[in-house]
């Protein structure tokens, strides 16, 4: 049986994502079916709305991959009702505090693990019989919260976030981070650059999963990723592959033409 998400991050073996910003299913499905372990929905930058969410829940449940979602913010409805649509997961941006992350792992979680009211939505197959004691097995088995690693203040707190019960690993976000820092866009200022690394060491200790976004679409930099340490990591967006690619065409063209 082939292992899940939280089992892989568990083991701290690799578990490798794609990243949507285009709110077509199409989109969510191809990189769903190229063999991402996971496809995260980005609610915190794009124009994504909640409708369009589900829709691309069930596209990358179709490709085989693993759906989990990027919030806009650290909401407790907001986090009930992508789960409620089926997401596998959830990755909570700009958490600073231990406090912070408890209330999210309550508001994916029902009683007694959490504080998450009920509902009977498409999670929950609409409450057919049985359903909702399979959802309830499943999400406690399966479903994965993401604590996004941004602001100096949780790196401060880092252990404090990372040893909350129902916290599977951490998603590094370098450009916040900077910015937090004083520094906005300096990720590779040596005192950016010592905050990841913080991360990273304590998280290590704890036997913590972790990952960073690599933007543009670089195999070598993925390599290097996997080859430091990281497990959990999102390779590229949609926008920027697309934009990529289009711009190597037409490099090759403009070349041609002298």
């Amino acid at each position: 049986m082939a292992k899940t998400l939280k089992q892989k991050l568990k083991n701290l073996e690799p578990a490798i994502g794609g990243w949507v910003m285009i709110g077509h299913p199409a989109s969510a499905e191809i990189q769903a079916r190229s063999g991402f372990d996971w496809v995260c929905i980005d609610l915190e930058h794009s124009a994504t709305d909640l409708l369009t969410c589900e829709n691309l829940i069930r596209a990358i449940e179709f490709g085989g991959a693993v759906p989990v979602v990027r919030l806009t913010n650290n909401d407790e409805n907001l986090i009930k009702r992508v789960m409620d649509s089926g997401a596998g997961g959830i990755i909570v941006p700009m958490v600073r505090t231990g406090a912070e992350m408890q209330a999210a792992v309550d508001a994916m979680y029902y009683p007694p693990k959490g504080k998450r009211g009920v509902g009977l939505a498409r999670g929950q197959e609409y409450g057919r019989p049985n359903a909702l004691n399979d959802y309830i097995e499943k999400l406690n088995k399966q479903a994965v919260c993401i604590a996004q690693i941004e602001h100096i203040d949780a790196v401060n707190n880092l252990e404090d976030i990372l040893g909350i019960d129902g916290v599977d690993g951490y998603f590094l976000g370098p450009y916040d981070l900077s910015a937090s820092m004083g520094l906005a866009g300096q990720i590779d200022h040596p005192e950016v650059q010592a905050a990841m690394v913080k991360v990273y060491e304590t998280a290590k200790a704890m036997g913590k999963p972790g990952g960073l976004h690599i933007v543009e679409p670089d195999e070598e930099k993925l390599k290097s990723s996997l080859e430091q340490g990281f497990t959990f990591i999102a390779y590229s967006i949609d926008t920027r592959i697309i934009d990529a690619v289009c711009r190597a065409g037409m490099d090759v063209v403009k070349a041609f033409k002298g």
